[in-house]
């Protein structure tokens, strides 16, 4: 055998050098590529919106027929649009405050080393990883009248029924818990997250001073948190007041028009009552109203400058 094809293949060892950058070209497409998305999924829609907002249409195939301001007037004059924007207000509002202190909770309990941790983690993000489709099903049967779990539960209690999806206050605090279920486990694992970057010295710092445990939590884990719930509240703000999935998979508005909202409201107008352009003007309003709030949390809680 040639001594050549003796010798031991050379070892191979990992590059260690600087990492190479991508050329501009691949940048520019990149980037193209980004802004393409963005204005065929995002931008066209809400232009187009806009502009069934100034056209009184029957349907999306029928003649447009523009009228400008009118659909906006006559938007503002109706006592239903004003009952759906409360009623939007005090959901987001529950939703949101239940969210956090929840949220917070978990995390914190989450955050503690225990046997089976991964196990419980992975279980506490189950809720916010189901189909919202299969959530709503699940819960209607559930709370169904006759052959529902929660009803024969309740039976065995003593109570002959309890009327979930007709009183119109039951109705409403029903589909609060469900969404509070539904995506508290986004604040939890957002605040977990957060509570893993506080440094353990500010603790041990808070004990030597004889801070007790509430103590430590209002004075330590809050203020670390502050730039994590800030920004928690303002994406579940957002999300929230634009809820549309649930509330109709639940409840469609109902009853007397008890869990109806803006988003609700803005359907029925554009695919029940055939009025497109009262439905986009609802949608354009519900836009500008969330744009004010933003630009109010800006102002009020401006971005941390970082030197």
């Amino acid at each position: 055998m040639p001594v050549a094809l003796m010798q031991p293949a050379p070892l191979c060892y990992p590059y260690t050098g600087p990492t190479p950058m991508p050329s501009d070209r691949v940048i520019y497409v990149i980037l193209f590529l980004a802004l393409a998305f963005t204005a065929v999924l995002v931008l066209y829609p809400a232009f187009y919106a806009l502009e069934l907002s100034f056209q009184h249409r029957e349907s999306l195939v029928s003649e447009p027929e523009w009228v400008w301001f009118a659909n906006y007037i006559k938007v503002l004059a109706m006592p239903e649009f004003w009952q759906a924007l409360g009623r939007g207000v005090v959901f987001a509002g529950l939703t949101i405050f239940l969210q956090i202190v929840l949220g917070i909770g978990f995390a914190l309990l989450l955050a503690r080393e225990f046997p089976g941790m991964p196990v419980i983690r992975g279980l506490a993000v189950l809720p916010y990883l189901l189909p919202t489709v299969v959530v709503a099903l699940t819960f209607r049967w559930m709370l169904d009248g006759s052959v529902g779990i929660l009803t024969v539960v309740a039976k065995v209690f003593g109570f002959d029924y309890i009327p979930w999806g007709e009183d119109p206050t039951l109705a409403m605090l029903t589909v609060v818990l469900i969404s509070v279920w539904i995506w508290t486990p986004f604040v939890t694992l957002t605040c977990l997250a957060g509570l893993q970057s506080i440094p353990e010295e500010l603790y041990e710092a808070a004990r030597i001073d004889g801070a007790g445990p509430w103590q430590r939590f209002w004075h330590v884990t809050l203020p670390q948190l502050r730039s994590v719930l800030l920004v928690v509240l303002l994406l579940r703000a957002i999300w929230m007041f634009n809820k549309f999935d649930i509330i109709w998979l639940m409840t469609q508005g109902g009853p007397q028009h008890a869990t109806e909202q803006l988003p609700v409201f803005s359907y029925r107008l554009a695919f029940e009552m055939y009025d497109v352009g009262l439905g986009a003007a609802v949608s354009s309003i519900s836009f500008l109203i969330l744009s004010a709030i933003i630009l109010l949390y800006f102002h009020f809680f401006p971005l941390e400058q970082k030197d």
